[in-house]
């Protein structure tokens, strides 16, 4: 097998530093992990949901996608945790 070395990638840490998150935005992933934890590990009743588009490619819509996804999670908080999963890396196909 032929591979080229072209560069490193950047380690876990220096991602953190070169986009370092909000203590508030921290705070609210950390939230999250444990509901989605609490589903898997049987402590919760609610249904998990991975949803979202095939592919995106452009920002403004997928922060339009995010908010209204934001205000129906708000609506079924009792039975369901919306989760929104995003790919960016495929391209837009016809």
């Amino acid at each position: 097998m032929s591979m080229e070395f072209l560069r490193q990638l950047p380690s876990p840490e220096e991602v953190k530093q070169a986009y370092p998150v909000s203590p508030a935005a921290a705070a609210i992933k950390a939230q999250r992990d444990r509901e989605i934890a609490d589903v898997f590990n049987g402590t919760s009743h609610k249904t998990v949901l991975l949803i979202g588009p095939c592919s995106v490619d452009s920002e403004p819509p997928v922060l339009e996608y995010a908010e209204r996804l934001a205000r129906l999670q708000e609506r079924v908080a009792d039975k369901l945790l919306l989760v929104m999963r995003v790919y960016t890396n495929k391209p837009r196909t016809t």
